[in-house]
């Protein structure tokens, strides 16, 4: 089940970093200049769940499929994550990064599922293969800077690339469907050193849309705590949790359906900082 509790991480990130303004003297500050770009690298381990439809292009309604039940897809799997960032100024920032929760399966299914313009039925195996990548890249404004941390505004975009193909190869069926979604994303992104080589790092995004033909909504949450070793406190391993839920309804011609997909998961990372100088741009 989604953890709908860490929005208020980045909530409690804020709250400190406005106590440090209204009593900056009541933390001892360490005095540093901010690195000028960073790198994380990680496993990431997910608890998936997909309910998926597309609608024949005659106009009929396709059947509601749980991926991870009816198909066989793996719900857990464990994905490298790449990520990495850039501050161009004191309160200007860039962030990208990227991961592959691709899967496929095969199982002999126990209902009959319409999918698209072909009708798989009962007690046939059924081979899948979902392709899916997730590429961010996201804009950061930090509006409130501190020596323990800052808090900022982030506008970006969430991209998912997806395609699902079912196909039944004794009987020659194949159907395949796909869906590249560049979601526009608006958020807060902040980070707090709590304790001497501890870091708080937290993010949240939001995305809705609804047009006569797509309604949708994303919502994407991470939070994690770190610990900083190394010359000059460089280097850092940590752990974090991600959380995503997504719904879009389509009525294209060329795709009609609905998809209900969300995963949470356990991050378990190693961050690199690099360069220095910023604090004075």
């Amino acid at each position: 089940m989604l953890n709908r509790k860490l929005p208020g991480t980045l909530i409690g990130i804020a709250a400190a970093l406005v106590w440090l303004e209204l009593y900056p003297k009541a933390v001892n500050a360490q005095e540093s200049d901010r690195e000028r770009a960073g790198i994380y690298v990680g496993a990431f381990i997910t608890n998936r769940n997909t309910d998926a439809r597309v609608d024949s292009s005659s106009g009929g309604s396709g059947s509601n499929v749980d991926l991870e039940n009816d198909l066989g897809l793996e719900s857990s799997t464990s994905v490298g994550r790449f990520s990495g960032y850039v501050w161009l100024s004191k309160r200007q920032r860039i962030d990208a990064s990227y991961f592959d929760l691709s899967r496929s399966a095969s199982r002999k299914i126990d209902k009959t599922i319409n999918w698209g313009d072909q009708t798989f039925n009962i007690n046939t195996v059924l081979s899948t293969e979902n392709h899916l990548t997730i590429t961010k890249v996201d804009y950061t404004f930090s509006f409130l800077n501190k020596d323990q941390g800052w808090l900022g505004i982030t506008g970006g975009l969430y991209v998912m690339n997806t395609s699902f193909s079912l196909s039944e190869p004794s009987l020659g069926k194949f159907e395949t469907s796909s869906l590249t979604a560049p979601l526009p994303v608006l958020g807060l992104r902040g980070e707090y050193a709590f304790a001497e080589h501890w870091n708080l790092r937290g993010a949240t995004q939001w995305f809705g849309i609804t047009t006569n033909d797509v309604s949708g909504h994303l919502t994407d949450t991470y939070a994690g705590v770190d610990y900083g070793f190394g010359k000059h406190n460089r280097m850092f391993v940590g752990l974090a949790y991600d959380t995503v839920k997504l719904r879009i309804d389509t009525k294209k011609t060329n795709l009609s359906g609905s998809l209900d997909w969300g995963y949470d998961g356990w991050l378990a990372y190693f961050k690199m900082d690099f360069g220095g100088g910023v604090a004075n741009r």
